[in-house]
């Protein structure tokens, strides 16, 4: 199939769904039963919108709070009084400053008042491979959650995931689950779930097979590539009663570099929830006109016409957004990891996150600043057009600036 075939079923495909027959498999409409809408008893007028977390059995609201970039603890307090009762973090975010943030905060509310997921990355990590080293022991493992856990100051977590995992073989990686186990087994995990962004349908059909992971944590948004395969293999999940949750749900949440043309975010969250097998979705709000707009979806999910109309014409745009769907791996005449640079492009310029770009760009050990200099004609051919060479020049110009100078 060319990339021009591609490009057309995909565009088909979201035509398709956004116009409310998304190709979900007729077993999902079985999860409807586990809908539920509440009144909260603090706003009498507000109803929220719950699903069924699988078979944990956890009631969440369709909307949760990705902590991730927030560092203002107003923002969280306003977030749990507006009815939003999941927080995600890890043990990366901001350098531990966020669950330290949420330890502080949280000392306030009774522990049954809140739901929370921390994450744990494992070390030895070879971000072309996807593949751990030896460093990735089950100590290695064992202290970062027992970091975690000093900073969130509670007795346990309602889901620890495996975070980022890219493949089959990382998701297996023995030493990693002997360590959730053992964690969940001493109590201060109610459940184990793993997350990922990159190979999705490969390692969310390792989630299954492995017998271990309860909960997914998975990007799915309305400008993914694939999202027949993406929907099979979340379907499956669904079927065995594994919990899913949805993040990078906005596609990066602007359409361009210059931040000129923003993602619609509620009509992005709605078109997620079409699909009754995305338990909640973890939006990663940072100021509180985000959260009303999160909140008014939390009531209510029904697309609008001028929502799917901008939904579709976004589509048709490049975006910021990468998949990793790997078509380009073997491509690049110098194999450059192109799925990671491409993060890192979106982490800059779609969430400012400099930091963050940077570091992954060190983990990839690069050779030049700019690997791409040398080159010709770039071999690399995207299946969403990126202008793969002209982005890795933009964003290894990180390399080159002092870490001082980065926040």
């Amino acid at each position: 199939m060319g990339k021009k075939d591609k490009s057309l079923n995909r565009r088909r495909f979201l035509i398709s769904s956004v116009l409310g027959t998304a190709g979900i498999a007729a077993g999902a409409s079985n999860l409807r039963s586990h809908e539920t809408t509440v009144e909260l008893a603090k706003h009498k007028k507000k109803k929220v919108i719950y699903r069924t977390l699988g078979n944990t059995g956890i009631i969440v609201p369709v909307i949760s709070m990705g902590v991730m970039r927030a560092d203002n603890p107003a923002l969280v307090k306003a977030a749990l009084a507006k009815g939003i009762t999941f927080l995600d973090t890890a043990n990366s975010y901001q350098e531990g400053r966020n669950e330290e943030m949420l330890g502080k905060l949280l000392k306030d509310y009774p522990r049954e008042s809140y739901l929370i997921a921390t994450k744990v990355h494992p070390s030895g990590k070879d971000r072309k491979t996807e593949m751990y080293s030896g460093k990735a022991t089950e100590e290695d493992f064992m202290k970062k959650f027992n970091v975690s856990m000093n900073r969130l100051g509670i007795k346990y977590v309602d889901i620890l995931y495996h975070h980022a995992v890219g493949s089959k073989e990382a998701a297996f990686h023995e030493p990693v689950l002997n360590a959730m186990k053992k964690i969940k087994q001493s109590g201060r995990a109610k459940f184990l779930g793993i997350s990922t962004h990159k190979n999705e349908p490969e390692v969310i059909r390792a989630a299954i097979k492995s017998g271990v992971y309860e909960v997914i944590l998975v990007a799915y948004n309305f400008k993914q590539v694939h999202l027949d395969e993406m929907n099979m293999a979340i379907q499956e999940a669904a079927d065995v009663g594994m919990g899913i949750v949805g993040m990078k749900n906005l596609a990066g949440g602007f359409l361009d570099k210059e931040k000129q043309k923003p993602v619609n975010a509620k009509a992005a969250l709605k078109w997620a929830l079409q699909n009754p097998n995305i338990h909640t979705l973890i939006p990663g709000f940072t100021n509180f006109e985000q959260l009303d707009e999160c909140v008014e979806v939390m009531s209510n999910i029904k697309m609008h016409s001028k929502e799917k109309h901008e939904l579709l014409l976004a589509s048709n745009e490049q975006g910021m957004y990468c998949n990793a769907c790997s078509e380009c791996v073997g491509q690049c005449k110098k194999a450059l990891p192109i799925p990671e640079l491409m993060r890192a492009y979106m982490y800059t310029y779609g969430y400012r996150e400099m930091k963050k770009a940077k570091d992954l760009l060190v983990d990839l050990e690069l050779s030049a600043t700019n690997p791409c200099t040398d080159c010709d004609e770039c071999t690399v051919t995207c299946v969403k057009d990126f202008a793969v060479a002209d982005k890795i020049a933009d964003v290894t110009r990180l390399m080159d600036v002092p870490e001082e100078f980065i926040v």
